[in-house]
């Protein structure tokens, strides 16, 4: 998976299209991503004592990586990701629009 914690992401299909924000989680198991303030959804809780009422609770939702796309900084726009090696062997991510290192 390209995508990984801190990034900043752009959602580009689905009812929060257009959408950005940074990556909380990565799930890799889901193929799914959890990003802040997109994706909101209202859980209901059960009081777990005096220091945690009961309650209606808004929380982020997962959103399957293929709807997602990376934000360069340089571009500030969505972008493909690419993959380069550099002479000490090391990958890094590159925007695919600007040439731009991502890492």
């Amino acid at each position: 998976m390209q995508i990984r914690k801190n990034d900043s992401v752009m959602v580009i299909s689905g009812r929060e299209r257009g959408k950005t924000g940074k990556v909380l989680r990565v799930l890799s198991k889901k193929d799914a991503v959890v990003i802040e303030r997109v994706n909101m959804v209202k859980r209901h809780s059960r009081p777990r004592g005096p220091q945690q009422p009961g309650g209606i609770v808004e929380k982020e939702a997962a959103i399957r990586v293929s709807n997602i796309m990376m934000m360069c900084d340089k571009c500030n726009a969505p972008v493909r990701v690419g993959r380069k090696i550099l002479a000490d062997g090391k990958k890094i991510r590159i925007c695919r629009r600007c040439g731009e290192a991502l890492d």
